[in-house]
């Protein structure tokens, strides 16, 4: 058994090995697998094996610069879906005491608090000032009807 690990070892120095994307690539292709089971359809093999192919051919391969680059815009992208649904989670859980404005000029998102009635508001980021409206002056109060 030590006997393969060290042939194992050695086989894989100099290799890019395990990374973000090899581990999404795996959970996509284990999905695909499980769908496959109950469609058994053509198209959906060749891609899950496609799929298979290429992850390993990342794990395996000795090009760790272009490897890099790969997981490198694999995160970036990841990383702004993440950061957009935080937000989204964000805005709503603050829907009754804050509002959720862009400045026209540099296109910061500024939150502001609800209070009633026309406002200027100055940018933090590149300090133009605008106007905002606001409609809503207190928090919606939810009660159980019987």
């Amino acid at each position: 058994m030590i006997n393969f690990i060290n042939k194992l070892n050695r086989f894989m120095y100099g290799r890019y090995g395990i990374d973000e994307l090899y581990k999404f690539l795996l959970i996509i292709c284990f999905v695909l697998l499980i769908i496959n089971i109950f469609l058994n359809n053509i198209v959906i093999t060749i891609i899950e094996n496609v799929i298979f192919v290429f992850t390993i051919y990342r794990v395996l391969s000795k090009k760790k610069n272009i490897r890099n680059k790969e997981n490198k815009i694999y995160l970036s992208i990841k990383n702004k879906i993440l950061n957009f649904i935080k937000y989204q989670k964000e805005k709503y859980c603050n829907r009754n005491t804050h509002m959720y404005k862009k400045c026209p000029n540099c296109k910061q998102k500024i939150r502001l608090p609800l209070k009633k009635g026309k406002h200027t508001v100055k940018c933090p980021n590149c300090s133009h000032r605008f106007n905002v409206k606001c409609r809503k002056n207190e928090k919606i109060k939810i009660e159980i009807v019987k």
